[in-house]
Protein backbone atom coordinates (compact mmCIF):
# COMPACT_ATOMS: atom_id res chain seq x y z
CA UNK A 1 0.00 0.00 0.00
CA UNK A 2 1.54 3.30 -1.19
CA UNK A 3 1.78 6.21 1.25
CA UNK A 4 -0.92 8.12 -0.03
CA UNK A 5 -2.95 4.95 0.06
CA UNK A 6 -2.41 4.96 4.12
CA UNK A 7 -3.59 8.86 4.04
CA UNK A 8 -6.03 8.31 2.61
CA UNK A 9 -7.54 6.28 5.53
CA UNK A 10 -6.26 7.97 8.68
CA UNK A 11 -6.58 11.17 10.23
CA UNK A 12 -4.41 12.97 12.98
CA UNK A 13 -5.63 13.55 15.94
CA UNK A 14 -3.90 16.26 18.42
CA UNK A 15 -4.53 16.80 21.82
CA UNK A 16 -4.38 20.20 23.08
CA UNK A 17 -4.66 19.49 27.09
CA UNK A 18 -3.21 21.78 29.94
CA UNK A 19 -3.40 21.46 33.54
CA UNK A 20 -2.29 23.81 36.43
CA UNK A 21 0.68 21.91 38.21
CA UNK A 22 0.12 23.91 41.84
CA UNK A 23 3.81 24.74 41.86
CA UNK A 24 6.10 27.90 42.07
CA UNK A 25 9.63 28.33 41.90
CA UNK A 26 11.48 28.40 45.02
CA UNK A 27 13.42 31.26 45.58
CA UNK A 28 16.15 32.17 47.90
CA UNK A 29 14.11 35.04 50.40
CA UNK A 30 11.58 31.82 50.85
CA UNK A 31 14.35 30.29 52.71
CA UNK A 32 15.76 33.27 55.05
CA UNK A 33 19.48 32.90 55.99
CA UNK A 34 19.38 28.91 55.01
CA UNK A 35 22.95 28.54 53.85
CA UNK A 36 22.79 28.09 50.16
CA UNK A 37 24.63 26.70 47.61
CA UNK A 38 25.56 29.02 44.42
CA UNK A 39 23.67 29.40 41.80
CA UNK A 40 26.01 27.85 39.95
CA UNK A 41 26.44 24.46 41.33
CA UNK A 42 22.73 24.13 41.68
CA UNK A 43 19.12 25.32 41.81
CA UNK A 44 16.67 25.05 43.80
CA UNK A 45 13.43 23.61 43.12
CA UNK A 46 9.59 24.10 43.55
CA UNK A 47 6.99 24.48 46.29
CA UNK A 48 3.20 23.43 46.21
CA UNK A 49 0.63 26.28 46.34
CA UNK A 50 -2.12 23.90 46.95
CA UNK A 51 -2.90 20.44 47.63
CA UNK A 52 -1.80 18.56 44.28
CA UNK A 53 -4.90 15.60 45.67
CA UNK A 54 -7.07 18.85 44.35
CA UNK A 55 -5.90 18.61 40.59
CA UNK A 56 -5.30 14.91 40.76
CA UNK A 57 -8.92 14.41 38.61
CA UNK A 58 -7.35 16.49 35.92
CA UNK A 59 -3.92 14.26 35.29
CA UNK A 60 -6.59 11.31 35.77
CA UNK A 61 -8.30 12.78 32.87
CA UNK A 62 -5.91 13.59 30.38
CA UNK A 63 -4.22 10.00 30.86
CA UNK A 64 -7.91 8.56 30.01
CA UNK A 65 -7.49 10.74 26.36
CA UNK A 66 -4.23 9.25 26.13
CA UNK A 67 -5.20 6.03 26.64
CA UNK A 68 -8.06 6.01 24.33
CA UNK A 69 -5.90 7.20 21.31
CA UNK A 70 -3.41 4.78 22.41
CA UNK A 71 -6.27 2.29 22.23
CA UNK A 72 -6.82 3.27 18.77
CA UNK A 73 -3.90 4.84 16.99
CA UNK A 74 -0.24 5.42 16.51
CA UNK A 75 2.08 8.05 17.18
CA UNK A 76 2.32 10.08 14.28
CA UNK A 77 3.47 13.89 14.13
CA UNK A 78 2.82 14.75 17.52
CA UNK A 79 -0.44 13.59 17.70
CA UNK A 80 -2.51 10.38 16.44
CA UNK A 81 -2.93 8.56 13.65
CA UNK A 82 -6.36 6.64 13.90
CA UNK A 83 -8.47 5.45 11.87
CA UNK A 84 -11.37 7.32 9.94
CA UNK A 85 -13.55 4.70 10.44
CA UNK A 86 -13.42 4.77 14.26
CA UNK A 87 -13.17 9.14 14.46
CA UNK A 88 -16.62 9.27 15.36
CA UNK A 89 -16.21 7.17 18.80
CA UNK A 90 -13.29 8.83 19.29
CA UNK A 91 -14.61 12.03 18.96
CA UNK A 92 -17.81 10.80 21.38
CA UNK A 93 -15.46 9.67 23.99
CA UNK A 94 -12.83 12.99 24.17
CA UNK A 95 -16.18 14.89 24.09
CA UNK A 96 -17.31 12.88 27.22
CA UNK A 97 -13.90 13.10 28.66
CA UNK A 98 -13.54 17.73 27.96
CA UNK A 99 -17.38 17.62 29.85
CA UNK A 100 -16.36 15.62 32.59
CA UNK A 101 -12.67 17.82 32.48
CA UNK A 102 -14.81 20.82 32.24
CA UNK A 103 -17.19 20.48 34.95
CA UNK A 104 -14.31 19.02 37.62
CA UNK A 105 -12.68 22.86 36.71
CA UNK A 106 -15.75 24.61 37.45
CA UNK A 107 -16.31 22.80 40.89
CA UNK A 108 -12.23 23.21 41.77
CA UNK A 109 -12.53 27.06 41.18
CA UNK A 110 -15.50 27.38 42.98
CA UNK A 111 -13.16 26.02 45.85
CA UNK A 112 -10.04 27.70 44.82
CA UNK A 113 -9.83 29.89 47.74
CA UNK A 114 -10.93 27.69 50.29
CA UNK A 115 -8.36 24.67 49.36
CA UNK A 116 -5.53 27.35 49.16
CA UNK A 117 -6.41 28.40 53.10
CA UNK A 118 -6.93 24.67 54.05
CA UNK A 119 -3.26 24.31 52.31
CA UNK A 120 -1.76 26.67 54.36
CA UNK A 121 -3.65 25.60 57.46
CA UNK A 122 -1.99 22.54 56.78
CA UNK A 123 1.67 24.05 56.51
CA UNK A 124 1.17 27.29 58.98
CA UNK A 125 5.36 27.28 59.53
CA UNK A 126 5.46 28.08 56.06
CA UNK A 127 2.51 29.64 55.62
CA UNK A 128 4.51 32.97 54.06
CA UNK A 129 6.00 31.69 51.48
CA UNK A 130 2.98 29.92 50.14
CA UNK A 131 0.83 32.96 50.51
CA UNK A 132 3.17 34.87 48.42
CA UNK A 133 3.04 32.57 45.29
CA UNK A 134 -0.67 32.19 44.84
CA UNK A 135 -2.38 32.62 42.13
CA UNK A 136 -5.51 34.75 40.98
CA UNK A 137 -8.26 31.93 40.13
CA UNK A 138 -8.66 33.86 36.84
CA UNK A 139 -4.56 32.56 36.40
CA UNK A 140 -5.88 28.91 37.40
CA UNK A 141 -8.33 29.42 34.67
CA UNK A 142 -6.34 29.43 32.24
CA UNK A 143 -4.08 26.89 33.06
CA UNK A 144 -6.53 24.65 32.63
CA UNK A 145 -7.98 23.35 29.30
CA UNK A 146 -9.21 20.73 27.32
CA UNK A 147 -8.90 20.32 23.84
CA UNK A 148 -8.08 18.33 20.65
CA UNK A 149 -7.74 19.21 16.86
CA UNK A 150 -8.16 16.93 13.82
CA UNK A 151 -6.82 17.24 10.48
CA UNK A 152 -5.61 15.14 7.75
CA UNK A 153 -2.42 14.64 5.88
CA UNK A 154 -1.73 15.61 2.72
CA UNK A 155 1.56 15.13 0.52
CA UNK A 156 2.53 18.23 -1.56
CA UNK A 157 1.44 18.29 -4.99
CA UNK A 158 5.19 18.66 -6.09
CA UNK A 159 7.44 15.67 -5.52
CA UNK A 160 11.28 15.48 -4.65
CA UNK A 161 13.25 15.96 -0.97
CA UNK A 162 13.10 19.71 -1.13
CA UNK A 163 8.73 19.41 -0.52
CA UNK A 164 8.59 16.07 0.99
CA UNK A 165 11.05 16.40 3.75
CA UNK A 166 10.97 13.20 6.47
CA UNK A 167 7.04 12.59 6.04
CA UNK A 168 7.77 9.80 3.50
CA UNK A 169 9.64 8.16 5.96
CA UNK A 170 7.44 9.53 9.10
CA UNK A 171 4.38 7.32 6.65
CA UNK A 172 6.43 4.35 5.47
CA UNK A 173 7.31 3.94 9.78
CA UNK A 174 3.79 4.00 10.67
CA UNK A 175 3.89 -0.13 10.86
CA UNK A 176 6.84 -0.77 12.35
CA UNK A 177 6.16 1.90 15.18
CA UNK A 178 2.42 0.03 15.15
CA UNK A 179 4.19 -2.90 16.29
CA UNK A 180 6.57 -1.20 19.03
CA UNK A 181 3.25 0.10 20.49
CA UNK A 182 1.93 -3.28 20.33
CA UNK A 183 4.77 -4.75 22.18
CA UNK A 184 4.99 -2.55 24.65
CA UNK A 185 1.20 -3.01 25.28
CA UNK A 186 1.81 -6.89 25.52
CA UNK A 187 4.96 -6.12 27.46
CA UNK A 188 2.31 -4.85 30.41
CA UNK A 189 0.24 -7.28 29.99
CA UNK A 190 2.43 -9.66 30.65
CA UNK A 191 3.45 -7.64 34.32
CA UNK A 192 0.27 -7.29 34.88
CA UNK A 193 -1.76 -10.86 34.15
CA UNK A 194 0.54 -13.63 32.95
CA UNK A 195 3.56 -13.43 34.47
CA UNK A 196 4.16 -16.58 37.13
CA UNK A 197 0.78 -17.36 36.72
CA UNK A 198 -0.56 -20.77 37.11
CA UNK A 199 -4.09 -19.80 36.52
CA UNK A 200 -5.94 -17.10 35.35
CA UNK A 201 -9.52 -15.83 34.80
CA UNK A 202 -10.84 -14.44 31.43
CA UNK A 203 -10.58 -10.81 32.58
CA UNK A 204 -7.11 -11.26 31.80
CA UNK A 205 -8.05 -11.61 28.57
CA UNK A 206 -8.70 -7.78 28.01
CA UNK A 207 -5.48 -6.40 26.99
CA UNK A 208 -5.03 -9.43 24.64
CA UNK A 209 -8.76 -8.21 23.02
CA UNK A 210 -7.58 -4.76 23.11
CA UNK A 211 -4.22 -5.05 20.92
CA UNK A 212 -6.80 -6.78 18.31
CA UNK A 213 -8.96 -4.40 17.76
CA UNK A 214 -6.20 -1.91 17.83
CA UNK A 215 -4.63 -4.30 15.02
CA UNK A 216 -8.22 -4.66 13.28
CA UNK A 217 -8.82 -1.03 13.11
CA UNK A 218 -5.07 -0.41 11.42
CA UNK A 219 -4.51 -3.10 9.16
CA UNK A 220 -4.41 -0.63 6.37
CA UNK A 221 -0.81 0.67 7.42
CA UNK A 222 1.01 -2.67 6.50
CA UNK A 223 -0.18 -6.01 5.19
CA UNK A 224 1.70 -8.12 7.96
CA UNK A 225 -1.11 -5.98 10.66
CA UNK A 226 -4.13 -7.94 9.74
CA UNK A 227 -2.12 -11.85 10.13
CA UNK A 228 -1.15 -10.56 13.49
CA UNK A 229 -4.97 -9.90 14.44
CA UNK A 230 -6.31 -13.18 13.11
CA UNK A 231 -3.34 -14.99 15.53
CA UNK A 232 -4.52 -12.90 18.15
CA UNK A 233 -8.54 -13.74 17.72
CA UNK A 234 -7.52 -17.37 16.78
CA UNK A 235 -5.95 -17.67 20.23
CA UNK A 236 -9.25 -16.14 22.15
CA UNK A 237 -11.38 -18.37 20.09
CA UNK A 238 -9.72 -21.51 21.29
CA UNK A 239 -9.78 -20.82 25.28
CA UNK A 240 -13.22 -22.79 26.67
CA UNK A 241 -15.57 -19.86 27.19
CA UNK A 242 -16.07 -20.85 31.32
CA UNK A 243 -13.60 -21.52 33.86
CA UNK A 244 -10.41 -20.67 35.14
CA UNK A 245 -7.24 -20.88 32.32
CA UNK A 246 -4.62 -23.14 33.10
CA UNK A 247 -2.56 -25.34 32.04
CA UNK A 248 -1.50 -25.93 28.17
CA UNK A 249 -4.04 -23.35 27.12
CA UNK A 250 -2.54 -20.69 29.77
CA UNK A 251 1.29 -21.86 28.30
CA UNK A 252 0.01 -21.05 24.75
CA UNK A 253 -1.10 -17.87 25.92
CA UNK A 254 1.74 -16.76 27.82
CA UNK A 255 4.09 -17.63 24.92
CA UNK A 256 1.82 -16.11 22.49
CA UNK A 257 2.00 -13.14 24.59
CA UNK A 258 5.55 -12.91 24.99
CA UNK A 259 5.78 -13.23 21.36
CA UNK A 260 4.19 -10.00 21.02
CA UNK A 261 6.74 -8.52 23.07
CA UNK A 262 9.13 -8.78 20.26
CA UNK A 263 8.82 -6.35 16.89
CA UNK A 264 10.99 -8.92 15.31
CA UNK A 265 9.08 -11.82 16.20
CA UNK A 266 5.98 -10.52 14.93
CA UNK A 267 7.08 -8.85 12.05
CA UNK A 268 8.13 -12.69 11.08
CA UNK A 269 5.01 -14.26 11.95
CA UNK A 270 2.82 -11.68 10.17
CA UNK A 271 5.23 -11.87 7.10
CA UNK A 272 4.90 -16.28 6.31
CA UNK A 273 1.31 -16.42 7.38
CA UNK A 274 1.15 -13.41 4.82
CA UNK A 275 3.13 -15.66 2.27
CA UNK A 276 0.94 -18.84 2.97
CA UNK A 277 3.47 -20.33 4.40
CA UNK A 278 2.11 -21.00 8.00
CA UNK A 279 -1.20 -20.37 9.38
CA UNK A 280 -2.66 -18.96 12.79
CA UNK A 281 -3.15 -22.72 14.18
CA UNK A 282 -0.28 -23.92 13.58
CA UNK A 283 1.60 -20.94 14.80
CA UNK A 284 -0.25 -21.25 18.26
CA UNK A 285 0.79 -24.85 18.16
CA UNK A 286 4.45 -23.70 17.28
CA UNK A 287 4.05 -21.95 20.78
CA UNK A 288 4.58 -25.00 22.60
CA UNK A 289 7.53 -26.20 21.34
CA UNK A 290 10.86 -26.10 23.64
CA UNK A 291 13.08 -24.18 21.05
CA UNK A 292 10.48 -21.47 21.67
CA UNK A 293 10.52 -21.29 25.12
CA UNK A 294 14.42 -21.38 25.24
CA UNK A 295 14.17 -18.52 22.26
CA UNK A 296 11.65 -16.41 24.79
CA UNK A 297 13.71 -16.95 28.13
CA UNK A 298 16.82 -15.90 26.03
CA UNK A 299 15.05 -12.64 25.27
CA UNK A 300 14.29 -12.15 29.25
CA UNK A 301 10.97 -13.78 29.25
CA UNK A 302 10.09 -17.01 31.48
CA UNK A 303 6.51 -18.63 30.68
CA UNK A 304 5.53 -21.16 33.33
CA UNK A 305 6.29 -24.37 32.46
CA UNK A 306 3.74 -27.12 32.58
CA UNK A 307 4.39 -30.94 32.71
CA UNK A 308 4.95 -32.28 29.44
CA UNK A 309 1.68 -35.13 29.57
CA UNK A 310 -0.13 -32.16 30.04
CA UNK A 311 0.58 -31.02 26.88
CA UNK A 312 -1.53 -32.47 23.94
CA UNK A 313 -1.03 -30.54 20.82
CA UNK A 314 0.85 -31.86 17.86
CA UNK A 315 4.83 -31.22 18.13
CA UNK A 316 5.33 -28.99 14.63
CA UNK A 317 8.29 -27.20 13.32
CA UNK A 318 9.04 -23.92 14.49
CA UNK A 319 7.81 -22.55 11.01
CA UNK A 320 10.96 -19.77 11.44
CA UNK A 321 9.96 -17.82 14.49
CA UNK A 322 12.90 -19.03 15.99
Amino acid sequence: MTNVTVLDHLLVVNLDIHVWTARKKLSAPDLGDADLPPGDLASLGSKRVCNPKEIQTFNTLKARAVALLDRHGVRFLGGWAVPQQAIDEICMELTAIRDEFNQTKDEFLKRYQQAVDDWIAKHPKWAGIIENSVETEDYVRSRLGFRWQMFQVQTPAQTGSVYQGELDNDISDLGLTLFEEVAQAASLAWKRCYSGKSEITRKALSPLKGIEQKLLGLTFMEPRVAPVAELIATAIQEIPKRGAIQGSILTRLQSLVCMLCEPKLILRHGQRMLEGKTNASDILNGLLEPAMHEHLEEAGFEPDPIPHAEITAPRLESHGLW
